[in-house]
């Protein structure tokens, strides 16, 4: 640093504190104001991630591997084979956390005293439990062993509506691949729990082995399950497995096969940009008025000391250098205060209140704040720069002080 520069940073500081009241309510308003900013950022970013993540261990995973026409018409005629070759290479290197192949097929299960219409999924609970919800989602009973077990998983809230328990024993019908109705007595040996009532109402869960049994599909499976390191790096991983999978095959990533989750991912990284933007500009007032207080206070200061040789570009430094200041003490408070404020929060905010409103929308009735690093770099880079433009109309008002002028004035 030069001594010019120093010297300039020195008055700045001290300019700051000559009316100490006015400097510090306008840091507690940039303090506030940053504070709420990163807070409403980070309260977005854990509903929308919540709805995400508990939307891809609900099934879909981070990448999902189906025969071409699965998606256009999901049903036990268009199966694939089990993964070989390079696709299998594929699965087991880098980049892949893990795999799951599944059968699911349209079914009705039928107790003593109800029926209703679920998704039926065969799996292989080994390779399951990382990839999906369901192994860690059991509340009563227990889970399945291997792909051969012949037990089934219900929901909570389905096994209310079927009037049935655990122990007992339900009829499920489906529709084999020669459009014959393939029916099988099950016992429920597990109920599940979820974050939303429409999964613990809509799916139903058993051995793999099993269901491809009472289908006679052989070891075809509907659709293969993959995760990968970051629901938001799927891309690179999706080309990978597409190229390994040939032309045989459709690989859709998670935001491709679920349009309304991506849709909110891309829509809450935009308004992050809009919201910081909106609040900064309402600060904007409160700086550039305080600005021009100090500019105007001190106009007979400054025409003196440029009477004397100071150079305006050194009066339009002085200047924004202390806009910088300022916000550079209410950005770190703000941060700090954020930060302090989320590591509060983060066993989750109740908000169950709403719960069903956000059901519709497929969040959770747990809130949990997510405060990216991005975000604070983002939010102190744009209140900088938005600082640094609102400081140079001051600035420049100082910068073209007329010292004869300045001084006549009284």
């Amino acid at each position: 640093m030069t001594n010019t520069a120093y010297i300039v940073l020195r008055i700045a500081w001290r300019n700051l504190w000559r009316n100490y009241r006015r400097t510090l309510i306008m840091l507690a308003a940039i303090l506030v104001g940053v504070w709420a900013m990163i807070i409403m950022i980070a309260a977005m970013r854990g509903m929308v991630d919540g709805m995400v993540q508990d939307g891809i261990r609900t099934l879909p995973g981070h990448v999902q591997i189906h025969h071409p026409d699965y998606r256009d018409d999901p049903t036990v005629e268009n199966l694939m084979q089990p993964p070989g070759g390079d696709l299998a290479a594929e699965l087991a290197g880098s980049g892949v956390v893990a795999w799951s192949g599944r059968v699911r097929v349209p079914a009705v299960v039928s107790s003593e005293r109800g029926t209703r219409g679920v998704t039926l999924v065969g799996i292989d609970p080994i390779a399951e439990a990382p990839v999906s919800f369901i192994a860690d989602a059991i509340a009563d009973g227990r889970y399945l062993e291997d792909e051969n077990d012949a037990g089934l998983i219900l929901g909570r809230r389905l096994l209310e509506q079927l009037e049935t328990e655990i122990g007992r024993r339900v009829v499920v019908m489906t529709q084999s691949p020669d459009n014959d109705i393939a029916d099988r007595g099950f016992r429920v040996v597990g109920a599940f729990e979820a974050e939303l009532a429409a999964t613990e109402e809509g799916f139903a869960f058993v051995g793999r082995r099993t269901l491809q049994d009472t289908l006679g599909i052989g070891n075809q499976v509907s659709e293969i399950a993959v995760l990968g390191e970051h629901y938001r790096r799927t891309e690179p991983l999706r080309q990978k497995l597409e190229a390994a999978a040939g032309n045989g095959s459709e690989v859709r990533s998670w935001d491709e096969i679920n349009s309304y989750m991506g849709t909110m991912v891309r829509s809450t990284d935009g308004f992050v940009v809009i919201w910081i933007g909106v609040v900064f500009l309402a600060l904007s007032f409160g700086l550039v008025n305080t600005l021009v207080m100090a500019v105007f206070e001190r106009f007979r200061e400054i025409g003196l000391m440029m009477a004397l040789g100071m150079k305006p570009a050194i009066v339009l430094g002085q200047v924004i250098a202390e806009s910088l200041m300022l916000l550079a003490m209410g950005l770190s408070a703000g941060i700090l205060l954020a930060l302090i404020t989320t590591h509060a929060l983060r066993d989750g905010i109740d908000i169950s209140v709403v719960g069903e409103g956000l059901e519709m929308m497929g969040a959770a009735s747990v809130l949990v704040p997510s405060l990216q690093f991005g975000d604070i770099v983002l939010s102190a880079v744009v209140v900088l720069a938005l600082g640094f433009l609102a400081s140079l109309g001051p600035a420049i008002r100082a910068a073209r002080c007329q010292p004869v002028e300045a001084i006549a004035r009284t």
